[in-house]
């Protein structure tokens, strides 16, 4: 048997409330109160836990995380700057895959208000009107990180994805004046949507025509970007670039070229999106989109002390800076 807050109590020869105060900083106790329950605390190696502290103070110093594969190195960045965050604030994170899968998101997000969470940190691909009504009933703070909400009703921490993308297909049309293709993710993704149409006006900015052979829409993967490379590798007329909306796209991209004997970025010049630690595993190193995942978890993780807080707050959709990092798959 463990430790409990009745053996607690007996050492200190205090109540069992007066034990819970303690635990929970509440400051309505004697200084040598307190010391004589610490010191019992220390003695015993008393661990209290998390959820049943909530049950009194109605706080677990816990936030849920919802992202769609934390195996993926894109979320896993996010989820470290989130948990580094959290830890200066004293919170721990529980953390969780929702595979991209709206009922499992759901669901999730149900296991983690009844596990008393604090607040919610959510990333998905698209946000529906049953997400945002779940969001609204949680009664705890949740905020939304590299995921668009078009209603803009949940407090948010992104990029610019529309400007973003039509700066890098701005950057392949300085010497590519014609021939630029797109590789994305599901298109029914609302940032994806958001990437496309960048896509299409910067094309239609710069006089390029637009052609509906040169969009492939996969699923994110590194073999989506292989099987990507191979449709256009059988077009009649190859385009000359080729942008992902991700790196492991891109790194599909760049493999699925070269083993049909094409060199980058000497025949096809490629552009990744996201910048994680893949754009430098490969060679050539890829030039990609920085979307500064790390940053998007921090920042998230921030907004959401400053809500548990009550902190005051200048804005709760939040933009970061993008940049494109060039390297050696770009001429």
């Amino acid at each position: 048997m463990g430790v409990t807050i009745y053996d607690v109590a007996k050492k200190a020869n205090v109540s069992m409330a007066t034990v819970s105060r303690v635990i929970n900083g509440n400051t309505n106790v004697k200084p040598t109160t307190r010391q004589k329950v610490l010191d019992a605390i220390n003695e015993l190696g008393f661990r209290p836990n998390a959820v049943a502290r909530g049950l009194a103070s109605r706080k677990t110093t816990s936030v849920g995380v919802i992202i769609p594969d934390i195996s993926n190195l894109f979320f896993a960045e996010l989820a470290r700057g989130i948990e580094d965050i959290a830890s200066m604030y004293k919170y721990h994170i529980i953390l969780s895959s929702s595979d991209q899968q709206k009922n499992k998101e759901l669901d999730l997000l149900d296991n983690m208000l009844e596990k008393q969470v604090d607040g919610v940190i959510f990333m998905g691909s698209s946000v529906t009107d049953e997400h945002i009504e779940a969001f609204k009933r949680a009664n705890v703070p949740v905020i939304l990180a590299a995921t668009v909400d078009e209603s803009q009703s949940i407090a948010s921490v992104n990029i610019d994805y529309y400007q973003a993308m039509k700066e890098a297909v701005q950057f392949l049309a300085e010497h590519n004046d014609e021939g630029i293709s797109f590789v994305t993710s599901p298109l029914n993704a609302t940032i994806n949507e958001m990437k496309k149409q960048g896509y299409e006006d910067a094309l239609n900015d710069k006089g390029l025509s637009f052609n509906q052979e040169l969009i492939y829409a996969g699923d994110d993967s590194y073999n989506s970007g292989i099987e990507a490379a191979n449709h256009f590798l059988s077009l009649q007329k190859r385009p000359k670039a080729i942008i992902t909306s991700s790196d492991e796209m891109a790194l599909g991209v760049i493999h699925g070229a070269q083993d049909q004997g094409v060199k980058i970025p000497e025949e096809i010049e490629v552009i990744g999106f996201d910048n994680t630690r893949l754009a430098n595993m490969v060679r050539p190193t890829l030039t990609s989109v920085v979307q500064p995942m790390y940053d998007i978890g921090a920042v998230s993780m921030r907004l959401l002390t400053k809500l548990l807080r009550g902190e005051e707050i200048d804005q709760e959709q939040v933009t970061l800076p993008h940049r494109i990092v060039e390297r050696d798959s770009t001429k």
